[in-house]
């Protein structure tokens, strides 16, 4: 089975071919870093527009990389939310629209879901079989930071999430607050490399809470404090002049970097393992952007009895159309198809 993955949530443009649901034929992804950059951050309408221009050009990508014409096309997945509502329109209308002309049906997918079923297209040897359940999930990324329970596919359980940032949107604060640039993940990561993870005391939000929850707001304003005092300790609640790393000797940067990440991702540890604890889970499955993460990574590795659980680490980490694909999979096998004249996206879309 071919299915034509859609994904237009945030800012990333994306469509893929996958077969049979795991087996990814092709993977197109039209970025727009570039063009948020100067903001620190995703501007919904600037989003929105570049998708329009790239919708097009990046689904018929999509199809030449796979050696195949629409003909061949199955089925029609798309992404429907969570996301900014204006990006997830230009996707769910596109794929109404070819839906409509090419006479293919057509899956509306949760965002999430596709985060969660990314971990299918590890490798074109792994099927859906070899995952053990139950399982739980911790998907992290710019717009999410949630702990799902997974009994079976398509069997969701969210049992903790973020209460205000998302961490991936914690680490794009503090890389502006550093005039580091964006995204943060990737930036904060390298200057984290050379830093010293113990310099700096940095909270530990609601870690001692008896619940799954998640929040970073606090860790992003202890940093901005931090910050608001090196710069001027005379009165650290006014900071004079802007905030970037001229004024900041470049180890104190590396520091703060290394410690806010230590102090964000042993949260996410920590919740994770107490999470695969109480439900006496098999498979703990990593995925969201910040997966990308080698810091993350090893946390969790070292955090986690590596004879107790298996521990699968999604390599489709950043939002793409695959993981849409083949969320989409178990749901077109029983024909289990969306009208396409009355799909819709949400933004706040729940499982």
């Amino acid at each position: 089975m071919l299915i034509l993955g859609i994904e237009t949530s945030c800012d990333e443009t994306a469509a893929a071919v996958v077969q049979d649901g795991y087996k990814v034929l092709s993977n197109v992804v039209a970025s727009q870093i570039k063009l948020h950059t100067p903001y620190g951050g995703v501007v919904p309408e600037i989003a929105s527009r570049a998708h329009i221009e790239n919708i097009i050009p990046v689904i018929q990508k999509a199809l030449k990389d796979a050696k195949l014409k629409r003909r061949d096309i199955d089925a029609i997945a798309v992404t429907i939310g969570p996301g900014l509502i204006t990006s997830l329109m230009i996707g769910v209308d596109t794929a109404r629209a070819l839906s409509y002309a090419w006479g293919k049906p057509i899956l509306g997918v949760n965002h999430i879901e596709g985060h969660i079923c990314s971990i299918k297209l590890k490798a074109q040897s792994v099927k859906l079989k070899n995952i053990k359940f139950p399982a739980i999930c911790l998907t992290v990324s710019g717009g999410h930071t949630m702990l799902v329970l997974m009994r079976q596919w398509g069997n969701y359980e969210v049992i903790g999430e973020t209460i205000d940032d998302a961490c991936g949107e914690a680490f794009d604060k503090v890389a502006k607050i550093l005039g580091l640039g964006y995204p943060g993940g990737p930036i904060i990561e390298r200057w984290a490399y050379s830093g010293n993870k113990q310099a700096f005391s940095f909270p530990r939000p609601i870690l001692d809470r008896d619940n799954f929850n998640f929040s970073f707001s606090g860790l992003k304003t202890a940093v901005l404090y931090e910050v608001q005092k090196i710069k001027n300790p005379q009165n650290p609640k006014i900071l004079q002049g802007t905030l970037g790393i001229k004024k900041l000797n470049k180890k104190v940067v590396q520091d703060i970097c290394a410690s806010f990440q230590e102090a964000a991702f042993e949260v996410l540890a920590t919740k994770t393992l107490r999470a695969a604890q109480k439900f006496n889970v098999s498979t703990i499955i990593l995925t969201g952007g910040v997966a990308a993460n080698q810091v993350l990574q090893d946390f969790l590795r070292k955090s986690l009895p590596v004879t107790d659980y298996q521990l699968l680490i999604t390599e489709f980490s950043t939002d793409n159309a695959a993981m849409i694909a083949g969320a989409a999979y178990l749901r077109a096998l029983k024909k289990d198809y969306d009208d396409w004249c009355n799909l819709q996206g949400e933004s706040n879309l729940r499982f």
